[in-house]
């Protein structure tokens, strides 16, 4: 069975270190067989989210619509002032048009979190508001998150890491999104 995971982050720079580190998730999520889908950088530019305007822009619509079929979601965010960037954290406040489908929000789904910043206390926080706003999209957290403190981890274009612990606990992250979601038969 081949499920869809939905790799959600990175900043408006192109090949950010969060970008880069939601694609080594991804690669984890492809070794365990997932088909993956990568929502990130111009694709995350969207207008603010505002549930009484009935038309969403093509960028926006692809999101709702990847993440209505996805079977797991990866979410990776820079840590801004130690939180969640407004950038990724306006992308999931569209999840809010999921909240009449049949599967409301995120439920049922595995969602891996990482988050990356310049320290370990805007990392760990990001990490934290991450794994909350799943939790209250109705999402299942996995076991393992990540924070990433980008001062003494550094990813490079071509998808390597500098610290290979790091890279495994990426990957380690992707596979539990995937192998939560074939065990639950989607």
């Amino acid at each position: 069975m081949t499920v869809t995971v939905v790799g959600i982050g990175g900043s408006l720079r192109p090949n950010s270190q969060s970008e880069r580190a939601m694609r080594i998730v991804l690669e984890g999520a492809v070794d365990a067989g997932a088909k993956v889908i990568e929502v990130a950088g111009p694709d995350l530019v969207l207008p603010f989210y505002d549930p009484s305007v009935p038309e969403r822009p093509d960028n926006a619509r692809r999101l709702v619509d990847a993440l209505r079929h996805a079977d797991g979601v990866v979410l990776v965010s820079p840590g801004y002032h130690g939180t969640v960037s407004g950038l990724v954290k306006n992308a999931l406040d569209y999840v809010e048009d999921m909240r009449l489908d049949e599967r409301p929000y995120l439920d049922g789904r595995a969602v891996g979190c990482v988050a990356a910043a310049q320290g370990w206390q805007a990392s760990v926080t990001t990490l934290t508001a991450l794994r909350s706003i799943v939790h209250a999209l109705r999402g299942w957290p996995t076991p393992l998150g990540a924070a990433v403190n980008s001062r003494e981890v550094e990813f490079d274009p071509a998808g390597g890491c500098s610290v290979p612990s790091v890279a495994d606990q990426l990957r380690t992250i992707g596979r539990q999104v995937t192998e939560f979601a074939v065990s639950r038969g989607r």
